[in-house]
């Protein structure tokens, strides 16, 4: 059974969707000087935005989600903030291709780094 998701940080710039566990992991330390094992989910989007991967380490091992879309681009912060946290509302609208910015008042969009 995959854990909720109760902390989701969206990471700004887009990465190579080749990267593994490993290369994501030294990611999240390099852009934000966290741990990737600290019980976060972590989520990353490709050039084109039509991708992503979610990287989450628990307390037996870690997840390494993927999502595509067929149609559309998933809607990303456009900040020069390293990463966003999002709520539960926000990630389903999102992972859905909507525009989670619009739904939401813009201090839902909770800036961190």
């Amino acid at each position: 059974m995959m854990p909720a998701l109760n902390s989701l940080h969206l990471i700004v710039e887009p990465v190579d969707m080749r990267l593994g566990i490993e290369g994501l992991s030294a990611k999240v330390h390099a852009a934000l000087q966290r741990s990737p094992c600290d019980g976060a989910a972590y989520a990353f989007r490709n050039q084109r935005s039509n991708r992503l991967k979610v990287l989450l380490w628990d307390a037996t091992g870690v997840w390494l989600l993927q999502r595509r879309l067929h149609q559309g681009r998933f809607v990303w912060p456009q900040a020069n903030e390293a990463a966003f946290v999002l709520d539960a509302a926000q990630w389903q609208w999102l992972t859905m291709g909507v525009d989670w910015q619009r739904l939401s008042p813009p201090a839902l969009g909770v800036r961190l780094y």
